[in-house]
């Protein structure tokens, strides 16, 4: 112990070399700890929200968008397609097909994206209510737990809903009927938790009605979309069909009893699909539907591997970077400590003559490379944890996904260890020279 505080001593002596190591040291273990730290909330994020997903079918574009967009919704989509050319997919029976959930997209509330879909969307989550009723009017809305709570709604409560997924008053389908919360789910630690899901009839119905000759549509979406496709229910091109022609057509509920939007034009934006089998039909499935079909179809699993391959570059590069910069941390802690056995070989051999062993010296001096390193580790990690907190912000505010930064992982230990060893392997040569002073040229030299 009295060693220990001995060590302390010293290099508190020296403060300005003992911020710089341990800024360095800090600098490359948070980096380490960050990048680990961030790889594993994402991956954990994007597996937990698998659910058995084997297919996306939506419209043409970019499968990782597709992806991202109908089973993450951290994205905007890549347009709708037509219920007709859904319907095959969506028939029970399907001989491949064990379940295909149908979602629509394209409005928000305060940011939230209302979902239209169906029961089977709870049961592909294995969701269930905390409290109220699942929907059964069009109107309904049952609300994830984080979004009931950020949004303050409780079952009975009323909203407009907003055209776009961009939190903007002026978006407001003000002159539709309002969705009405039905039921709040309980916490499933997936996707569903910041979704607002209503019947697919229920985006229709709010869609169904307005003159989309005068729309606005939001930027984010504008630079997403392709020609041709919009947010669920709606159709921007120039043309008018039967239902979006007279201003004075029904709204809300009872525009979806009193004038339905024709078979026709129905659309939805994208289908989640599980298979019954896993064969050379279901394999195949998704080039056949993308090159004798119009609509695209992407595989979560083959998406989601270009993702951690694309991510897993820059995680390399950033992991290579924070060695090398631990490296040059371990140079500094040894050549401070070097320097310092120089200036205190006078003290050293005092030390001797006042009891001090050549072991008891060789100790203090890798005391000090260990304490340098333990808490640059400790503030390493702590920054790396902090850091990952004030990112999860951001990163919920955009895609409504929240992060714990406060999980340590195994391999953090493992880091953490690397550290406190090249701390002790830096101060490994000055502890010899400690070890090696000779007392009476030292003293005589004066």
């Amino acid at each position: 112990m009295h060693d220990l505080w001995l060590a302390w001593k010293h290099l508190v002596h020296r403060p300005a070399t003992l911020v710089l190591n341990l800024a360095l040291l800090a600098l490359s273990t948070g980096l380490i700890a960050a990048v680990l730290l961030f790889n594993r909330m994402l991956t954990d994020r994007l597996d937990r929200n698998l659910a058995g997903i084997d297919m996306v079918i939506g419209a043409k574009g970019s499968p990782l968008q597709l992806i991202l967009a109908g089973m993450y919704h951290i994205d905007v989509p890549t347009g709708n397609i037509s219920l007709q050319s859904a319907a095959p997919f969506l028939r029970k029976g399907h001989p491949l097909i064990a379940q295909a959930v149908p979602l629509s997209m394209g409005d928000s509330y305060q940011g939230y994206r209302i979902v239209g879909t169906d029961t089977s969307f709870l049961a592909l989550y294995d969701l269930r209510l905390q409290e109220g009723a699942i929907f059964e009017r069009p109107l309904d809305v049952v609300a994830g737990a984080t979004a009931a709570k950020r949004l303050g709604l409780k079952v009975g409560d009323t909203f407009r809903s907003i055209h776009g997924l961009d939190d903007n008053p002026d978006l407001e389908h003000a002159d539709s009927e309002p969705f009405r919360v039905s039921g709040i789910l309980a916490p499933s630690g997936t996707v569903a938790d910041q979704l607002l899901l209503c019947p697919t009839e229920g985006v229709w119905a709010v869609h169904g009605h307005h003159d989309h000759g005068s729309e606005t549509v939001n930027a984010e979406q504008a630079d997403h979309d392709h020609a041709g496709h919009d947010h669920a229910g709606h159709d921007h091109d120039d043309h008018d069909h039967g239902d979006h022609a007279h201003d004075e057509a029904p709204s809300g509920e009872a525009a979806a009893e009193e004038a339905p939007m024709a078979e026709d034009d129905r659309e939805i934006t994208s289908v989640l699909v599980r298979f019954k089998v896993r064969n050379h039909l279901t394999l195949n499935m998704p080039r056949n539907i993308n090159e004798n079909t119009d609509l695209q179809a992407a595989s979560p699993a083959i998406e989601l591997n270009r993702l951690y391959d694309m991510l897993g570059a820059g995680a390399a590069l950033l992991r290579t970077l924070a060695w090398i910069i631990l490296a040059v941390s371990g140079l500094s802690i040894f050549v401070s400590l070097y320097n310092a056995m120089k200036a205190r070989r006078y003290e050293l051999a005092l030390m001797r003559v006042l009891g001090s062993t050549p072991g008891g010296l060789f100790r203090l001096v890798v005391l000090e490379g260990f304490l340098t390193a333990l808490l640059g580790g400790l503030l390493g990690l702590l920054l790396a944890h902090g850091g990952i907190a004030l990112a999860g912000q951001v990163l919920e505010q955009e895609w409504r996904h929240g992060f714990d930064p406060w999980v340590f992982l195994p391999e953090e230990g493992i880091v953490f260890a690397a550290t406190l060893l090249f701390g002790m392997l830096a101060a490994l040569i000055p502890a010899l020279q400690a070890r090696r002073v000779d007392i009476g040229s030292t003293l005589t030299e004066g």
